[in-house]
């Protein structure tokens, strides 16, 4: 086994939320925590950006992805607006959940509550290279629903 990646994180803001972490040994994704100091109630179809109150040094060649809170979604349908939201690895300012309340009803999230998960994932950089036809697929340009 591997050791794992060691991401530096800074405590920023006057919320100090609890750090991320997995909580069974097979976790993808560790909670993010609204660090606010008071309850922020989203109307159906608002959103807010919420601070987590960390600041993280990702390792060049990884991302971090902010990714919804399956439960948070299922029970409230409040979920990540522009998910998966990506931390660049060269970006070092406070991480933000934008989250949207996808829901009929008006929704509260607390103080120091999980709003979504984070996720390191490896980088592939890719060089696009112009050309004057692709190579034929099976599929070709069959687009949604196209399979099936």
């Amino acid at each position: 086994m591997t050791s794992p990646l060691r991401v530096p994180v800074l405590r920023v803001g006057h919320v100090h939320a609890p750090l991320p972490r997995y909580h069974t040994t097979g976790s993808a994704g560790m909670d993010l925590y609204a660090a606010t100091v008071e309850d922020v109630t989203l109307a159906p179809l608002a959103r807010h950006m919420f601070p987590t109150g960390l600041s993280l040094a990702i390792p060049a060649g990884y991302e971090a992805q902010v990714r919804p809170r399956s439960g948070l979604a299922a029970s409230s349908g409040v979920t990540v607006l522009n998910a998966p939201g990506t931390i660049d690895s060269d970006y070092r300012g406070e991480v933000r959940v934008v989250l949207v309340n996808v829901s009929n009803e008006p929704v509260t999230i607390t103080p120091l509550q999980r709003i979504a998960q984070l996720v390191v994932a490896p980088v592939t950089r890719a060089e696009l290279v112009e050309v004057a036809d692709l190579p034929a697929t099976e599929r070709g340009a069959g687009g949604y629903g196209s399979t099936g």
